[in-house]
This record gives C-alpha cells, structure tokens and sequence, in this order.
C-alpha cells in the first residue's frame, strides 16, 4: 500500500478514520514526494519531529523516484494535464504506484482514477 499525503496528514491531526488506515495498513510505503508534501504543510520543527517519529513507529518505506518513475511521470502529464489538470506530484505518486505495482491509498481519487492500471483505495476522512 502506497499512502498518499492527505491520509498521513488527517492522521497527524488526530482523525480517527486515517489512524484506523494506516494502522490496519503497517507496514507501508509512501513516495518521496509525499514526504515532502507533508513536510510543507509543517509549521515547526516539533511537527517534524513527530512526524519522523510516526514514520519510524509505522516502519514506513519511503520509494525514491527512478528513471523509470520519471519517465512514467513525463508521460502522465502528457498525456493528462490539459484534459485532467494532472499535476508534477500527483503524476509521480502514481508513477511511483504503478512501477512498485501498489494501490494507493487517497482521500484524492479524482487526481488518479482515470489513469490505465492504476489500484486506487478511496479513504473517506
């Protein structure tokens, strides 16, 4: 299971639905983009440090782009940012999905659903 930024982000602010997700889901891998994602959204190092501390309590992989990744993800936004407004990050958290061969767990399937092949899990906060 792949999980995306809004789910580990519900999960820090204490929503019960995204604790029972990702508990039921350790261990689970997430993309380097939604590290930084969640890293962008912090206000201060105590939030970064908690965070650290989750990804270690959840023994969380995180999957570092490749060329394989990145040429998924040239192809992705080619083909569906003018039709779908398919954006850089949205289209490596599915690269990295579909080359790990993971289901990606969102709260945003709109940003990934009408890909070929993609495994998408809604997660309703």
């Amino acid at each position: 299971m792949l999980i995306d930024s809004d789910v580990l982000i519900w999960y820090i602010k204490g929503n019960a639905n995204a604790q029972n997700a990702i508990n039921k889901n350790i261990p689970f891998r997430i993309s380097v983009i939604n590290y930084m994602e969640v890293l962008q959204g912090m206000k201060d190092k105590k939030e970064l440090k908690l965070f650290q501390k989750y990804l270690k309590k959840w023994s969380v992989g995180i999957i570092q782009i490749n060329e394989n990744i990145s040429t998924r993800s040239m192809f992705l936004v080619e083909d569906y940012h003018l039709s779908h407004s398919m954006e850089l990050g949205d289209a490596i958290i599915a690269s990295t999905a579909l080359e790990n061969q993971e289901t990606i767990l969102t709260g945003n399937d709109k940003h990934y659903k009408f890909i070929p092949n993609i495994q998408v899990q809604k997660f309703k906060p």
